[in-house]
């Protein structure tokens, strides 16, 4: 799967925000309900003010999102608009996880990203 940032946004160079989710649907009435709400969410972030990477992956039975952004504050403009905000406000119904946010200078590799969730998250 390919990790790149969009030119400009070099790795190593200049500081951005990372955010890993991970979400486990609660049967299949809250996985029907997540894909209802995954999907335009993916679409929103894609095109979102200050999106600098958008991918996704089911890792061990956990749905994971990984983004990356210029700032925090373009994530959480983000997170609190449009198709996700519906969607965290079905969120404890459908789903359980956890989530972590970060700034480095370096996208972490799929391979990395189940297990920093593991042991970085917080429960959302």
């Amino acid at each position: 799967m390919d990790q790149r940032l969009p030119s400009g946004w070099s790795q190593g160079e200049r500081e951005f925000y990372v955010s890993i989710t991970g979400l486990r649907a609660k049967g299949l009435l809250g996985f029907l309900s997540f894909i209802r709400h995954a999907i335009p969410s993916k679409v929103q972030a894609e095109s979102a003010p200050g999106v600098l990477h958008v991918s996704v992956k089911r890792v061990n039975g956990i749905q994971h999102t990984l983004t990356a952004w210029e700032s925090e504050a373009h994530m959480r403009r983000f997170v609190y608009s449009g198709p996700h905000k519906q969607a965290i406000r079905v969120f404890r119904k459908i789903a359980t996880g956890k989530t972590l946010g970060y700034v480095t200078r370096v996208l972490p590799l799929w391979s990395e990203v189940h297990e920093i969730w593991r042991t970085q998250g917080r429960e959302y």
